[in-house]
Parts: structure tokens; C-alpha cells; sequence
């Protein structure tokens, strides 16, 4: 039987990825996992869906990419998605520590929509009712180097400044509104230029969207793939020779071709109080009295299509890391659900536009959690 891949944390996560960058500009008591060059300087530009299988599989349309070398690929973390990695890799620690677990995360009372910090399903702004700097409590890596005396800088799209997912990630930087790929690349560039130590965090959007929209893989997630490739090289052809440069991602993608909607059969909602987390990642929290019915029915109507456990063997497994903080552990689903081949648990009432696309990520699948860490130390040869 297929067996999950887990997260290695404390080893090879992207929660080690910004406090290895650290040490590689000289900033000491940095976990030291990765094996990232000495520099004065060094930018991080995260390009959301990169998974190393795709890129392996899709090498002839990023030909700059697959000629850096890898110091990957490493692990996303559970559930592997977006604001969970952000978590991961703007605090330095695991999910179970910093305690986003999904998409949707039940917290305070409210099913939170992690991305757009609203309520799940409306446009209700929940920044005021559930803060972002206290759902997500832990001190970001930027925080650190900021007080270490690193110059930091967030070199992202411009509509994410001040949204609850970046207080809640990556506090702790001077913030940089960009648009296109063009000020996305000068804006990295301009944050490293010297002198002195200095830390660039830089995020491309593009590649997730059309993984999402047309299926990884896709003719336009291929295009798109080409376009990042053109972007890196522009980047690293004006890289000054003291910087280093590392590109990832967050996730990597598959595509679906089985939904079971939660929404709408009487089966899986049976005795289940909430559900939260992402089509791939499912929290199933149940009403009192019905664990063992829930645990069962969830396993026999998935199948071999998920892993399906309590929530206190996934903790005890590991899937979070270890330990578990406290205001994480209420999070955590009474069951736990991890998609497996192309198998969703969709919806389609609470998450209408999310369960119609064909690319999905979040679970324990190579395809999903394996990234690449590729490293450009100053103007590549040749």
C-alpha cells in the first residue's frame, strides 16, 4: 500500500529555507539545514505551484531553471497550500507551531478563509474580529533579521499589503507593491543592491493560477512555466556577485478527476459539526458521540482514494511536525483526510469556485509536497 510522504521538518522543509538564508549572510544562531552559499546578501523569490515533479517533467519549457543546481528538492509541509507554506516559511516553523491548517481554518468560532482573511464562503472582512498577528502568534524570520540589523524587504503584488495573510506571514519587512513581472524583477533586484546585509523575499502568483484554471501541466501552465524561466534569468543575468538568489515554490499540483462533495451527499456529512482545510486537505471536526461512525464512513466511501485517520494519530504521526502548539491542536479535525491520485473532497455550496477547478493541491503526494530549492550565486557562468 502507498504510504504518505511526510514532511521532514527540522530537516528538509521549507521552514528551514529564510533561516538558512540567514546564516548564508552571516546572521548567527541560524538553523543551518540547507546548504545555501555564503553572501552579503540574499533574495528568495517564491513562485506559487512550482513542485519539483512538474519542473522535472516540464524541464524543455524552463531550460534556465533545469540547468541551476538543486539543493532540493525539500518538503512543503501539511496541508501543503498556499497560506500554510507562507506560515511555514516566514516563521521557520511547522504548521503544528504556527497553527494556519488550511485554507479554511476553524478558528475563533469562524470557518476563516486563510488567503483572503474573510469569512469562508462571503467577502466579511475578519481582521478586526480574529487579528491576524494573534491567529498566527509566532515571530516571522523577517522579525528576526530586522532586529538582527538585516535590511528586509517583501517584494509582492500590491494588493496583498496589509492583508491578513502577509501581517500574519511575513511581518517584519519593508513592503514593495508590484504588478507585473517586470517591477517584480527591478523590485527584487533594487532590495539587494547593497550595501550592506540585506534580505529579499519575492512572490510570483502565475503559475498557480493556470495550474489551477487549465491542470497542471496544461498547455498555458506550460506557457506560464516559460515565462517564469525568462523572469529567473532576468534576475540573475543583473544578480550582483555577493547576492544569492534561491527560487521555490510552495507547493507543487495535481490534477483531479474524482469529487466526492461533502456539500451535497447526506453520507459524508453525517455526524460531521464543521469541515475546513482544502479540497485535498480535509479537517473533519464532528458532533459529540459520532467519532467512530464519522472515521468510518469517511474511510469507506474514499476508499483508497484518501488517507484517512484521527486527528490524534496525524499529530502523532508527525503531518503537523512535533509538537503540536496549543492554539493549533483545536484546529486540527477530529479526522484527518489526505487525498491520494486524483481525488478531491470538494464544496460546492461553501466553496463554489474552488470545487470546479481541475488542478488542486495540499496533500502527502510527491507531486504535492516536493519543491525545488535552485540557487543562483551572483552572475551564473557563461
Amino acid at each position: 500500500m502507498t504510504v504518505p510522504l511526510l514532511p521532514e521538518y527540522g530537516r528538509r522543509s521549507l521552514a528551514e529555507v529564510l533561516p538558512s538564508l540567514l546564516s548564508a549572510i552571516g546572521v548567527p544562531g541560524q538553523q543551518t539545514a540547507l546548504d545555501v552559499p555564503t553572501a552579503r546578501a540574499a533574495a528568495l523569490l517564491l513562485v506559487d505551484g512550482l513542485g519539483s515533479e512538474l519542473l522535472r517533467r516540464h524541464a524543455a519549457d524552463a531550460p534556465f531553471l533545469a540547468s541551476l543546481p538543486d539543493a532540493g528538492p525539500v518538503t512543503s509541509g501539511f496541508p501543503s497550500s498556499t497560506s500554510i507554506s507562507l506560515a511555514s516559511l516566514g516563521t521557520g516553523t511547522p504548521p503544528g507551531a504556527h497553527g494556519l491548517l488550511g485554507l479554511s481554518l476553524l478558528t475563533g468560532g469562524a470557518l476563516l478563509d486563510t488567503l483572503r482573511w474573510t469569512a469562508q464562503g462571503s467577502a466579511d472582512d475578519l481582521r478586526e474580529r480574529l487579528v491576524p498577528e494573534e491567529v498566527q502568534p509566532v515571530p516571522t524570520v523577517l522579525e528576526r533579521a530586522a532586529a538582527a540589523g538585516v535590511d528586509v524587504s517583501v517584494v509582492t503584488l500590491g494588493e496583498f499589503e496589509g492583508s491578513g495573510l502577509t501581517r500574519a506571514t511575513l511581518r517584519g519587512g519593508r513592503f514593495r507593491g508590484t504588478y507585473a513581472l517586470g517591477d517584480l524583477a527591478a523590485g527584487v533586484l533594487a532590495s539587494v543592491e547593497g550595501p550592506g546585509r540585506q534580505l529579499c523575499y519575492g512572490y510570483h502568483r502565475d503559475l498557480d493560477a493556470m495550474g489551477h484554471l487549465h491542470g497542471p501541466g496544461s498547455l498555458p501552465w506550460r506557457l506560464q512555466l516559460a515565462q517564469v524561466d525568462r523572469l529567473v534569468e532576468l534576475i540573475a543575468e543583473r544578480l550582483p556577485p555577493d547576492v544569492v538568489l534561491v527560487v521555490t515554490g510552495d507547493h507543487g499540483m495535481v490534477a483531479v478527476d474524482r469529487r466526492f462533495d461533502a456539500d451535497t451527499d447526506p453520507v459524508l456529512s453525517d455526524g460531521v459539526a464543521q469541515l475546513s482545510g482544502d479540497p485535498r486537505a480535509r479537517h473533519v471536526h464532528v458532533r459529540p458521540g459520532a467519532f467512530e461512525d464519522v472515521l468510518a464512513t469517511w474511510r469507506a466511501v474514499l476508499g483508497d482514494g484518501a488517507w484517512v485517520v484521527p486527528g490524534e494519530q496525524a499529530v502523532a504521526d508527525g503531518w503537523f511536525g512535533l509538537p503540536v502548539s496549543p492554539h493549533a491542536r483545536g484546529r486540527i479535525g477530529d479526522v484527518v483526510v489526505a487525498a491520494r491520485g486524483g481525488t478531491a473532497v470538494i464544496r460546492s455550496k461553501v466553496e463554489r469556485f474552488l470545487s470546479r477547478l481541475p488542478g488542486q493541491h495540499g496533500s502527502l503526494t510527491p507531486d504535492e509536497q516536493l519543491v525545488p530549492l535552485l540557487i543562483v550565486a551572483g552572475h551564473p557562468a557563461g
